[in-house]
């Protein structure tokens, strides 16, 4: 028998083999978009042509830019509410809920793909689902009907037994996970959890470890459907969608990764980065001055009740802001059925509407100088907001022993644990979700002035020559290249504008060097652009001028999001060669548009004059991409212009 993953891709499969390292094309069944990257997205699938999406569903979220100190997102949720009422797409509005949470809730469904222009878009795969984050280019091309491409991965058995102690709960699984595997652990690959210990996970719990293998640069992470998937469906009045697939065997894996639940102790990850993980025990004691619970990994009904019923008769530490932020309408009004809310609110939590909020950095930021512990799925340098944070990341039971006690504690030590049952039948809130028109009818396409038309790219030279702008080194993320928060998000619509901002935070001249000096190049060091789906890391410095991204490895998505904007990701051939360039270095590839054309595998590099080797990994769908330019100069994503 072969695995839960194979069959899913098999049954999809479009094009292709499915062996190892060749390149796949799958049929989409969803997708799901957020307005940080969905608006992008639909400007994008408008300038495809596509008067209506061809998927069987896609659903378009407002949970990340949610502040509305000016105009810009209020408008750019204007334009995703009219645009998705006249091109087949349901719409989710602000405060509604997180598109992982909400999807699990309302749409998702066993054995189906799901591909997201987010990077926790795996969650769904805590459903049975093949679920997927991708660019926003991606996901537009699947929304106007075409594949969705991507290198067959090695599908990694996770083989869980035992089940979890008191006060040890889904986070801290994945974080285990982190902590042997690290943030490229992951790297093609998809996690497939098999074995008695899955029985006793919740699919809540099971989104929660699927959600952050994204952290491991997992291509996705899947779970069986089994009882306690059809179990949840009935909970949500969604039965008739449930089918079984059934939990795969050790022979179906040629790499096994051994997990006893039963000896797991509460996990912390440290400033700065998902696996740094350490037991809380080692790291008692440290003084905490705000304690967030929500977010997309942690944000479901069984997470702020754990959370309730520990803070229950008690009251948070005077120097503790608690901060709550529930997955959806729905998770908030079940809360307060079952009285948690009362007891967060009488403990002094502070409890905000429905969404991503201080994950993205759209508020939320800790005082300069201080301790933040959140159940979010990232703690990126300065992604919280404040410059030189210090964010770890925990489960909601460690979440909350911090805010009683002031400091970070074992939660072991708050006595009797806490037993929490998901409703035989929650109350369901979908009264938010706004379906679309039907086809015929017309729909006024509302676009406010931050809106802007998409950047055209011109198509590769024959000889390419430019500078080295910057040269960074291992595990840059999205976030450093693009940064979130407040300032920024909002100009996710208006390329121009958001370029400002590109490596801010890394080097504030890199804007200048690079209008002074017309094409250049960024050099990286170990899996480069790890982190979220958000394509304007790419975009943005193609719009700056960047045409070649040289690195010794990349991030899965962050390379498919190059290539969909032209932008040519190169490998050193020998790893030592990124020691002999440095910024404002002088890069010539000779013939590069015939060698590129031609298939090659390796080209020469002139550095400042001097002979070095890289390797171009590249199929020739993805030879064609880059030679016109970018995907969109290319119709139906098959030939250039």
């Amino acid at each position: 028998m072969s695995t839960v993953t194979e069959r899913i891709i098999k049954a999809h499969l479009v094009s292709g083999k499915m062996a190892l390292g060749e390149e796949i094309a799958i049929r989409i069944d969803q997708t799901l978009t957020q307005d940080a990257t969905g608006t992008m997205a639909c400007l994008e699938f408008e300038a495809m042509g596509a008067p209506r999406v061809r998927t069987e569903l896609s659903v378009s979220y407002v949970d990340h830019n949610l502040l509305q100190t000016d105009y810009k997102n209020a408008d750019d949720h204007r334009f995703l509410q009219s645009f998705a009422a006249g091109h087949g797409i349901y719409f989710s509005p602000p405060g509604n809920g997180i598109c992982h949470q909400v999807h699990l809730e309302a749409f998702g469904v066993p054995g189906k793909t799901l591909l997201g222009s987010d990077s926790h878009t795996p969650t769904g795969g805590g459903l049975g689902m093949l679920a997927i984050g991708a660019g926003g280019l991606d996901v537009a091309l699947a929304m106007a009907g075409q594949p969705f491409y991507l290198v067959m991965p090695e599908v990694v058995g996770v083989h869980l037994i035992g089940r979890l102690p008191d006060w040890v709960s889904a986070k801290d699984v994945i974080l285990e996970l982190l902590r042997r595997l690290t943030v490229k652990g992951g790297v093609g690959k998809i996690l497939e959890y098999f074995g008695p210990g899955v029985q006793t996970l919740s699919v809540p719990d099971r989104a929660t470890i699927a959600n952050m293998g994204a952290e491991l640069g997992a291509t996705t992470s899947v779970f069986p459907s089994d009882a306690v998937t059809k179990s949840f469906l009935a909970s949500q009045g969604r039965t008739a969608v449930y089918r079984s697939l059934r939990a795969s065997n050790a022979e179906d894996f040629k790499e096994i990764i051994e997990v006893d639940l039963g000896s797991l102790t509460p996990k912390i990850a440290c400033p700065s980065s998902p696996d740094k993980v350490r037991d809380v025990s080692d790291v008692e004691g440290t003084s905490v001055q705000q304690v967030a619970i929500g977010s997309c990994s942690n944000s479901s009904y069984r997470d702020l009740m754990i959370a309730a019923k520990i803070l229950e008769g008690r009251k948070i530490h005077p120097q503790v802001s608690l901060e709550i932020n529930p997955g959806s309408r729905q998770v908030l009004e079940n809360v307060t059925i079952a009285g948690g809310l009362l007891s967060l609110i009488r403990a002094g939590a502070r409890m905000h509407q429905s969404g991503c909020l201080g994950c993205i950095g759209m508020g939320q930021a800790p005082a300069t100088n201080t301790v933040s512990l959140r159940t979010f799925p990232r703690n990126f340098p300065g992604r919280s907001g404040t410059k030189n944070d210090q964010v770890y990341l925990v489960s909601p039971e460690t979440a909350a022993a911090a805010a009683i006690y002031g400091k970070i504690t074992d939660p072991r030590r708050l006595g009797d644990y806490p037993k929490i049952r998901q409703p035989r039948h929650f109350v369901i809130e979908n009264r938010q979700l706004q379906a679309p028109l039907d086809p015929g009818q017309s729909c006024e396409i509302i676009r406010g002035p931050n809106i802007q038309p998409f950047p055209k790219f011109t198509a590769i030279p024959e000889t390419w020559e430019g500078q080295v702008f910057l040269k960074v080194g291992d595990n840059i993320t999205t976030d450093h290249i693009m940064p979130a928060g407040s300032q920024i998000l909002p100009l996710r619509s208006n390329i121009p504008a958001i370029s400002r901002f590109v490596y801010q935070a890394v080097d504030p001249g890199f804007i200048a060097r690079a209008e002074q000096s017309g094409e250049g190049a960024v050099v990286g060091g170990d899996n480069y652009g790890q982190g979220s789906s958000r394509e304007h890391a790419a975009l943005a410095p193609r719009y700056l001028g960047v045409r070649i991204k040289l690195a010794k490895s990349f991030a899965r998505i962050h390379k498919a999001n190059l290539i969909n904007f032209g932008i040519l990701p190169l490998v050193f051939e020998n790893p030592q060669d990124y020691d002999r360039i440095q910024s404002g270095d002088r890069l010539l590839l000779p013939n590069l548009r015939q060698r590129l054309m031609a298939g090659d595998e390796r080209l020469p590099l002139l550095v400042n004059g001097e002979e070095c080797w890289v390797r171009l990994e590249l199929s020739p769908r993805h030879r064609q991409i880059i030679a016109a330019g970018g995907l969109l100069n290319m119709p139906d994503g098959n030939s250039p212009k």
